[in-house]
């Protein structure tokens, strides 16, 4: 199945560097480019786009005001498209809310091309975009930006297996790499994924890290 893509950023050689690269795939095709937010919500509803990488500072609409719109859409949308937020910083405030706002995670725009590719493959697939360090480090400091809220108390939902797979999710391990680290099968390890998603009502595994660090359930640098 071809993952239909659409590129918003206000820089044409960005758009267009990315186009070509994401072209060449076999099994991503570009339809469509939107110089600011406001243009690509309206592109992305208009082609019912899969993935949006979005850049996070645009004139007219902002990345993250943008990825709100789309991942929050007014009543008659039915098609929500996989958000992945493009930023030339590590460490960048929009980018903390852009993930609870459900975005599927972040990308440096000066990531290899490789990882680009893979970012849109893996974020279409339903998966968040966690696994580099950088970004458990900006989870790590949104943590220790914000204070803590009640919400440890929705943590007493959890079994206690459930609750061990949280904090490995938390932590940045895989599927895969939690399987092995609690001898389980990685089927079972995405049931126990699927039930915690469910029972926090959370969109998916980057609103799973932000709920770990706000509830209290792991603490900022902890590994």
């Amino acid at each position: 199945m071809t993952i239909r893509v659409i590129i918003v950023d206000d820089q044409n050689m960005v758009r267009a560097g990315f186009a070509a690269l994401l072209a060449a795939q076999s099994d991503i095709d570009v339809v469509g480019e939107a110089p600011n937010g406001k243009a690509g919500v309206d592109v992305s509803r208009n082609t019912h786009a899969d993935v949006v990488l979005m850049d996070v500072r645009m004139p007219e609409m902002d990345g993250l005001a943008a990825a709100r719109a789309l991942l929050d859409p007014p009543p008659g949308v039915v098609h929500v498209p996989k958000v992945l937020m493009l930023t030339t910083f590590d460490v960048d405030d929009y980018v903390y809310e852009a993930l609870r706002a459900g975005a599927s995670g972040f990308l440096l725009k000066d990531a290899p091309p490789a990882d680009l590719i893979s970012a849109v493959r893996v974020v279409a697939a339903g998966d968040a975009l966690l696994a580099p360090s950088v970004t458990r480090r900006l989870i790590t400091d949104f943590a220790k930006q914000r204070p803590r809220n009640d919400q440890s108390l929705r943590l007493n939902g959890l079994t206690p297996r459930e609750t061990e797979v949280l904090v490995l999710i938390a932590r940045g391990l895989s599927n895969q790499e939690i399987a092995e680290r609690l001898v389980l099968a990685e089927q079972t390890v995405k049931t126990h994924i699927g039930k915690v998603l469910s029972k926090l009502d959370l969109r998916d595994r980057a609103q799973a890290v932000i709920f770990a660090y706000e509830s209290g359930l792991i603490a900022p640098g902890e590994q």
